[in-house]
């Protein structure tokens, strides 16, 4: 198999977790998705505000954008701003901080043919910064990763940017930051360069020759989201279907820990359920035959066939082919701006208390008070 960069940072969560999962999703076409072709107008948006704010003379990139609108410029709007309020902070640590915007960063030594794309590196004297522009509103991204020892993509871009500036900067403290505006999720996370390379050389080096040369164990969870084998991976598939030893028996039958066990396992058995008939619906639509099942056309609903002379003839015949409701607040806040919204209409927005949901005691947000709810419920 040639060599090439199938161990990118981006994925380095799930190859990392999975290693043998990398060889194969690198035999997989590559299929981009219109998110992640938000995710690339925002980064280019966002490159342009902040090198713009720089001072350099650059292009506004808006006319070529596929999927520019005003939630996309009010979140590169305050990427950009946050950034420039990172540099202005370097900047009492040192007169003339290093700045770098979409910058290449190999990371080889660690991983082979290893590299990738910093959104904003800022080093000033003692502290490496690594900051990383999260479009993507579906899953929320920490900056101290799923163990707590830092976010793996930006610990791989700091050793890049390690390597590269490494020499011409003291550099000891690395700070990680996510910036995920359509999440208000501004993120950040410390560690010192001796914690980086530590977990450079004892985890992420071996674990990245093991997946690029297809070796390890499989291992299922959460990582499985974005792998491109996830249909048609055995050890996902007896990951999810482990819960069948529970022959799915009422839950008050259930003791809290069966329950708990069922619970951090149920979201994944969900989401590897829709994606197997995904891939099944797709095979069969390209003539693969499944025993007991047949490929037929769906319900469907009736609909106009020309919207426009619909109207005009409802119109004519004196009613109105229209209904009339109030924006909703996100629509409205494009409409009108960010800062007209808020001038206008703040005081009239609310933000009732959100239903109880049950989440890992990992999540960040504080516990809900049952006893606070009876007592209100009492009232």
């Amino acid at each position: 198999m040639p060599k090439h960069a199938y161990l990118s940072a981006s994925a380095s969560h799930r190859w990392l977790a999975c290693p043998p999962s990398a060889k194969l999703c690198a035999q997989e076409e590559d299929k981009s998705s219109e998110f992640a072709m938000q995710g690339t107008c925002a980064h280019e948006l966002g490159q342009y505000l902040v090198e713009k704010a720089l001072g350099k003379a650059v292009t506004d990139p808006t006319d070529e954008l596929s999927y520019y609108d005003a939630e996309m410029q009010e979140a590169a709007e305050g990427y950009a701003a946050f950034v420039m309020e990172q540099i202005a902070a370097a900047k009492e640590l040192c007169e003339d901080p290093l700045v770098c915007v979409e910058q290449t960063l190999d990371f080889s030594k660690w991983v082979e043919h290893g590299f990738g794309t910093g959104d904003c590196v800022i080093v000033a004297d003692d502290l490496l910064q690594i900051i990383d522009l999260k479009y993507g509103i579906g899953v929320l991204v920490s900056a101290s990763g799923e163990d707590g020892s830092g976010n793996s993509q930006l610990k791989c871009y700091a050793l890049g940017a390690l390597d590269t500036f490494g020499d011409l900067y003291d550099i000891r403290r690395i700070r990680l930051t996510i910036y995920q505006p359509r999440r208000d999720n501004v993120d950040s996370f410390d560690l010192t360069v001796e914690e980086l390379l530590n977990w450079a050389n004892t985890v992420l080096a071996p674990t990245a020759k093991l997946a690029y040369e297809g070796k390890g164990e499989f291992r299922a969870g959460d990582h499985c989201q974005f792998c491109k084998i996830k249909a048609t991976c055995r050890k996902r598939a007896e990951y999810s279907t482990e819960l069948a030893k529970y022959d799915f028996k009422a839950p008050p039958v259930l003791t809290p820990a069966e329950i708990a066990e069922i619970l951090t396992r149920v979201d994944n058995l969900v989401s590897w359920a829709e994606d197997i008939k995904t891939y099944a619906l797709h095979q069969a639509m390209k003539g693969e035959k499944y025993p007991n099942f047949k490929l037929v056309e769906g319900r469907s609903i009736r609909k106009f066939r020309d919207e426009a002379k619909v109207a005009s003839v409802v119109t004519a015949a004196g009613y109105d082919p229209y209904e009339k409701k109030l924006l909703g607040i996100t629509a409205m806040t494009k409409q009108l701006g960010k800062k007209k919204f808020d001038e206008l209409l703040s005081e009239f927005v609310v933000k009732p208390q959100g239903k109880p949901v049950l989440v890992p005691v990992t999540d960040k947000r504080a516990e809900y008070s049952t006893a606070k709810n009876d007592f209100s419920e009492k009232e």
